[in-house]
């Protein structure tokens, strides 16, 4: 096929939108949906290539879908995520979440730039290339993200400009250092300068008054952290981009679905930040958050629209975003309107089906021996005893914002202990990128489990091993069936491993297939149960619980910390 750039492209498409020549693929006899006005119309949707070339009309081809009591909608563009937290690869990510109507995802590789720096990014980059799915990629400001943690890679803006030209690279990821922003870091700056011209997505979580003025005059334009409709109504006012967010762990939906309205929804988009595999099988990606906007009495032209052209306008995205002669060929042919459910989804012109999957080159995995932790012992997880109350993480379910709770524990030859009437038990951090040997120490409440313990090598946004536990026997268990399986989830008794997920692509993803995955996460869940947890994404709780949000109490593992204690980080709430 012509490249779109060339004048035999132009020629074609030019030609069968005219009605000269027969089109590629036309969608015959589709309820086509407005996202300009909401009006619906009964009509042919011709396409060349990877371009819509007419609509409101009749049209040929050899190559031809019926779309009778089909709605055609644009397709959806998941406007922030991180693949790497869908437990899978781009590969099967994109099999997974392309038929549910997802034509472009904007990712932040920044999980495995943590890990494996430049190299995680190519990696991504290069998978961009090959997806069925449009894969746009934003390259990670955030590298690593904290001081108080020992990551696997830094970044500076010397190792990010090579890559920005790419034709799948948007702008600059999520600018989570906002501190180092308003205290204009020479290293910040010149990241931030040098994408002026391009996008660069935001990360302010509880940022406002004139400490958020001052983080916008950078040029960031996107936030996908609001919590509150009161937060996300302050950034709107100032001209942000609300991305609302509704994943397996951060569910902001129902605190901020009044926001979108006829007068806002220009500006709002939406994203998931991240869905793993089980939860899309029980409850879809975006296509749930739009039938559960609809549902909630929000207009279907508004919820549409967020979900599409909105999305694409926010990041520069112009040939996107609604059907329209001219416009890329991104389309969800849904059988149910209202409840959003997606027949088939075409990407660029091509019907997502095995066909289409089938064709990609598959990019070899990196990072396969990423996990360099020796094995621990219990003894690992003792915590000498203390005068004082001690610092406890709280949990609040369904974020990733935490509490600072104190807590009086009980103490026994000279150790401080779990006790399981204040729901507090131990949580540890073991350092797995330079085998240092580090491991920090703490308590958490809010797991609900009375034995055992779970283990991730997927540890926001460090990436080294966090495990929770009600025992140093079993927590012992499961950081040591992480560290054999060159990362992943275990879930632990005192007597062995109850359940297992293998991910060895930079401790953070599966090679197996999606569907695999998601039988896994099942096996996981009901052994989390069986040890008496209450979460229902424990897993991603665990993952999340050594990331430096506000307020969060965190865990340190720093060999210039004492690696018994918490330190408190408050970024300027």
């Amino acid at each position: 096929m012509p490249h779109r750039h060339d004048e035999s492209f132009l020629d074609k498409a030019i030609a069968a939108g005219a009605g000269e020549i027969a089109a590629d693929l036309v969608i015959k006899n589709v309820q086509l949906f407005s996202v300009v006005d909401g009006s619906t119309v009964t009509t042919d949707i011709a396409i060349v290539g990877d371009r819509i070339v007419g609509t409101h009309d009749t049209y040929r081809a050899e190559n031809t879908i019926d779309g009778t009591g089909l709605t055609a909608v644009p397709g959806f563009i998941d406007t922030h995520l991180h693949v790497e937290s869908s437990l899978v690869t781009p590969f099967e990510f994109d099999r997974c979440v392309l038929p549910h109507g997802v034509t472009t995802a904007i990712c932040d590789p920044h999980e495995i730039a943590n890990v494996l720096g430049v190299e995680g990014i190519r990696y991504f980059l290069d998978s961009s290339l090959q997806t069925v799915m449009d894969l746009k990629v934003n390259l990670s400001s955030c590298v690593p993200a904290t001081a108080f943690e020992t990551a696997g890679a830094c970044l500076e803006i010397e190792d990010l400009l090579p890559f920005k030209d790419h034709s799948s690279v948007i702008g600059l990821a999520e600018f989570m250092n906002f501190p180092g922003v308003l205290a204009r870091d020479p290293k910040v700056l010149a990241k931030l300068a040098a994408f002026q011209d391009g996008h660069i997505d935001g990360h302010a979580p509880l940022l406002g008054g004139k400490p958020l003025n001052g983080y916008l005059a950078a040029g960031i334009r996107t936030d996908h952290e609001a919590t509150s409709a009161e937060e996300a109504q302050e950034k709107l006012s100032k001209g942000m981009a609300v991305l609302m967010r509704e994943g397996s762990v951060c569910k902001d939906l129902d605190a901020l679905a009044l926001i979108l309205t006829s007068d806002t929804s220009a500006f709002v988009a939406l994203c998931t930040d991240d869905r793993n595999p089980l939860d899309i099988a029980e409850e879809g990606h975006l296509d749930s958050m739009i039938r559960r906007l609809i549902a909630k009495g929000i207009r279907p032209l508004d919820v549409y629209r967020a979900a599409s052209w909105s999305a694409a306008n926010a990041f520069g995205l112009k040939d996107r975003g609604v059907l329209a002669p001219g416009k890329r060929a991104d389309i969800a042919l849904l059988s149910d309107f209202e409840d959003c459910r997606v027949e088939t989804a075409i990407c660029g012109g091509v019907v997502a089906d095995d066909a289409a999957f089938a064709t990609r080159s598959i990019v070899a995995p990196v990072g396969l021996d990423s996990v360099k932790a020796d094995e621990v012992s219990a003894a690992s997880f003792n915590i000498p005893a203390r005068n004082s109350e001690a610092d406890v993480i709280g949990v609040i379910p369904g974020k990733i914002i935490t509490e600072h709770l104190k807590r009086t524990l009980p103490v026994n030859g000279g150790k401080t202990l779990v006790d399981f009437e204040q729901d507090v038990l131990k949580v540890a951090v073991v350092e797995r990128h330079k085998g240092t040997g580090n491991i920090g120490l703490g308590f958490v409440h809010g797991f609900g489990m009375k034995q055992g313990a779970i283990a991730s090598s997927v540890g926001h946004d460090s990436h080294n091993i966090c495990v929770v536990g009600a025992d140093e026997a079993a927590m012992a268990h499961a950081v040591n069936r992480v560290i054999a399986m060159k990362g992943g989830f275990a879930v632990a008794g005192q007597d062995g491993v109850k359940a297992e997920l293998a991910l060895p692509l930079a401790g953070l993803m599966s090679l197996e297939p999606f569907e695999t995955v998601r039988h896994d996460l099942e096996d996981l869940r009901h052994a989390a149960k069986s040890l008496g947890c209450t979460l229902a994404e424990p897993f991603l709780q665990v993952a999340f619980l050594p990331l430096p949000v506000i307020p969060h109490l965190k865990i340190t593992d720093f060999g210039m910390f004492d690696v018994n204690k918490f330190e408190l980080v408050d970024q300027g709430s």
